[in-house]
């Protein structure tokens, strides 16, 4: 989808389809590409974000790719990750600390089931990037760090015990301090 529509914003009626169907995939086709417009496009629920002009054996290798990964999250082991006193349901797709729901955007939940899924291991900004936003991390963007810095103000910032640590020079990881 495209963010320029002629009668609604595609962010808009991106945040409209991920509400009724939090599963489809979504991919953002758009001029637009600064990091903030990416952010926006990622804040909204898109899955990839692609800007124009671009290849169409690029698109045709991200739309297989994230078929693909949409495949294999349906397969899900467990509907509720625990992990200090984090929680995650990923049918109702709910967060909690200590008993109190925390509010996260659609992507803001995938990057915490990731690492909450490799807990106690190194994620590279490489490996965030390919596998919760299915994309080749570009050195020149921060998105990444934009996005751990939101989840850290939302699940770490009230707790005395943080569990999103940055490993310099590596990546990040989700442990108990």
């Amino acid at each position: 989808m495209d963010i320029i529509l002629p009668k609604i914003n595609g962010l808009d009626l991106c945040k409209e389809i991920r509400a009724a169907h939090p599963h489809l995939p979504i991919i953002m086709l758009t001029a637009l590409g600064t990091t903030d417009d990416k952010v926006d496009g990622f804040d909204a629920g898109a899955d990839d974000y692609l800007v124009k002009p671009f290849e169409l054996r690029e698109l045709h290798v991200r739309i297989r790719a994230l078929l693909k990964r949409n495949n294999n999250s349906l397969v899900k082991q467990s509907t509720l990750l625990k992990y200090a006193d984090l929680e995650l349901n990923n049918q109702t797709m709910t967060v909690t600390r200590s008993g109190t729901e925390i509010a996260l955007t659609p992507k803001e939940l995938k990057l915490l089931e990731y690492m909450m899924q490799n807990a106690e291991r190194v994620l590279s900004r490489a490996e965030i990037a390919d596998k919760v936003w299915n994309t080749h991390f570009d050195t020149g963007t921060n998105f990444i760090d934009v996005y751990i810095n939101y989840l850290r103000k939302k699940i770490d910032r009230d707790y005395p015990n943080k569990l999103i640590h940055t490993k310099p020079g590596l990546g990040f990881i989700f442990k108990s301090e």
